[in-house]
């Protein structure tokens, strides 16, 4: 079979077993939208801007585990989809990004929308490659997917030429059915003498907890994960981006940790005197002061990254492997093992945390004649009995999201994490259902956020996607409005956005069904009326209380024991 590279391009991603690819044509990359027009085996959806393209294709990723695909244009087709690579790469999300690229005679002369898309997006992919010959086209893609997908995930940018593309050239097509990288080999099992020593320490604790991140759920370590935690009876806390890595309504989970986290959760943090930690990697958000974290804890940590073992906190016993598979060991150790947990000394460290619960920390007004965000998001859940997939924008009603919204399952919830990328909501979500048809989906977002990439409201309409929308609506950029009121005395610079559109006759605009919601006993039936329009895109516009900060909090450079709790909970 003999092939032009844009059809071997093509091709190639049918042998991955690519179902969709989201992308936006232009000049570079038109021989490739033309051999994908011949086919239809991969089916392409038209985003209506190359940022978008790229969250989608990472909504996708997230929700089903597998690799996201976007191809993009030359030019600013290469640099709108940067903002979309860097937030993939810095929540480990695998995808490959197909950029177009100007004819390599060109390469190097300022042509037409020339970028150097290698150069650019170097510090933010886990690596990228530019194909200057047709005959490496099917090679390079494999090698790409498997960099993507293999170790600690992240993407991978592929750049075209045109002339790699050109239908007038074909060669015989095989695509491999295996790569070898030299200089890459991840790590594909434990260390079993690591992992007998951690158990070791585990088992001889008295105040242990779990700490958990993004690498449970991108790992597939769910499953395992939740035996290890019920097995040991282990207090277990969670990253925001960890979240539904364990049940979230279980009686051992704790809440999310960290600078929104719960009192609780931080206290048991603080206080512990040994902490495992699972595919996390001690960010600043979690940590808090460094001198304060942890003071008193041995600690053990779990990471496919060696890079990123001790990089922040030194640890006391490392184990570099797949998360799923060091889990199943532990398990498999822990049970085997002639000592058990101390069942008195477990007994008086959960009631220390339970006195902890007791304050009762995400305490909020429910008699408030306005909308409070955190009551939209309990009955979001309780509409949708909390089985939805839930993409959320970068803000306070992020936060809300994390607190208020409870995940059993593992990728239900989708949320630019390390970069907090705003108009990563509504894209992602789009991605989700292009993925999760018969599912519910919904955007948490603010009225920030979703101005960054609205126009995907286009794409949604264009390809019938009814996913729904829950816009906390309080008139400001909520979170740096918050900052200015606490650190800033109260100066708000710039977080007022009360020139914002009509959402309902936006949303009618693009197509869609809108709502406005303003009082808080019309917001659950205002829910079940959107939720119940299974063909239909539904934008619910609910008015918040402008005034209302996220609690807890612990400011930047503190511990996790000096927290400020809200005024309702300390009222309490």
């Amino acid at each position: 079979m003999e092939l032009s590279g844009a059809e071997i391009l093509v091709q190639s991603l049918k042998d991955e077993g690519v179902e969709h690819i989201f992308g936006y044509p232009g000049g570079a990359v038109l021989h490739i939208y033309d051999a994908i027009f011949k086919q239809k085996d991969v089916q392409h959806i038209l985003v209506r801007h190359e940022q978008g393209a790229v969250h989608a294709a990472d909504g996708y990723a997230r929700s089903t585990g597998r690799p996201g695909v976007a191809l993009v244009t030359s030019g600013p087709g290469a640099t709108n989809a940067v903002t979309g690579i860097a937030t993939a790469y810095m929540d480990s999300i695998p995808l490959v990004v197909l950029t177009g690229q100007v004819p390599t005679p060109f390469i190097g002369s300022d042509a037409f929308q020339e970028v150097d898309t290698v150069g650019i997006t170097r510090p933010c992919v886990k690596h990228n490659f530019l194909v200057k010959d047709v005959r490496d086209l099917a090679e390079t893609i494999k090698k790409a997917f498997y960099i993507a997908t293999s170790g600690r995930p992240g993407p991978v940018v592929v750049d075209v030429p045109k002339d790699v593309t050109s239908p007038y050239i074909k060669i015989p097509y095989a695509y491999p059915d295996r790569v070898r990288l030299r200089s890459y080999n991840p790590v594909k099992k434990g260390h079993s003498g690591q992992i007998k020593k951690a158990v070791d320490l585990m088992l001889s604790a008295e105040c242990p907890v779990f700490y958990t991140g993004g690498g449970v759920v991108s790992g597939d370590g769910a499953a395992e994960l939740t035996e290890l935690v019920r097995e040991t009876g282990f207090p277990i806390t969670s990253t925001l981006m960890g979240l539904g890595g364990y049940p979230g309504t279980d009686k051992q989970f704790l809440g999310m940790l960290g600078m929104h986290g719960t009192y609780e959760a931080n206290m048991a943090m603080h206080e512990c005197d040994v902490l495992i930690a699972v595919g996390a990697r001690f960010d600043d958000r979690v940590t808090g002061k460094i001198k304060d974290f942890c003071p008193d804890a041995k600690i053990i940590h779990v990471d496919i990254d060696p890079a990123s073992i001790s990089k922040n906190v030194r640890v006391d016993i490392p184990i570099v492997g797949p998360v799923k598979g060091v889990l199943a060991d532990m398990v498999r150790v822990v049970k085997g093992h002639k000592k058990r947990p101390h069942a008195g000394n477990l007994d008086r460290w959960w009631g220390r945390i339970e006195k902890w619960r007791g304050k009762n920390c995400l305490k909020y007004n429910a008699r408030s004649k306005l909308i409070k965000p955190q009551f939209a998001l309990e009955v979001l859940q309780k509409v949708t009995g909390g089985d939805a997939y839930v993409a959320s924008d970068v803000g306070q009603h992020q936060m809300w999201a994390a607190q208020f919204l409870q995940f059993d399952q593992p990728r239900r919830w989708l949320n630019s994490g390390g970069l907090g990328t705003m108009g990563f909501g509504l894209p992602a979500a789009l991605g989700a259902k292009v993925a999760h048809p018969d599912k519910d989906v919904v955007c948490v977002t603010g009225d920030g956020s979703i101005q960054m990439n609205i126009q995907e409201l286009a794409t949604c309409k264009h390809y019938d996607l009814p996913l729904k929308i829950l816009l906390l609506n309080n008139g400001y950029l909520g979170m740096v409005r918050q900052w200015q009121e606490f650190f800033y005395e109260g100066r708000y610079s710039q977080v007022d956005v009360e020139a914002r559109p009509d959402f309902v006759k936006l949303a009618e605009a693009y197509g869609h069904v809108g709502m406005r919601i303003e009082n808080p006993t019309d917001l659950e039936e205002a829910m079940r009326e959107a939720f119940a329009m299974k063909d239909r895109l539904v934008f619910m516009d609910v008015v918040i209380d402008p005034a209302e900060n996220v609690y807890p909090m612990m400011e930047a450079g503190k511990g996790h024991h000096e927290m400020q709790l809200s005024p309702e909970c300390e009222l309490s």
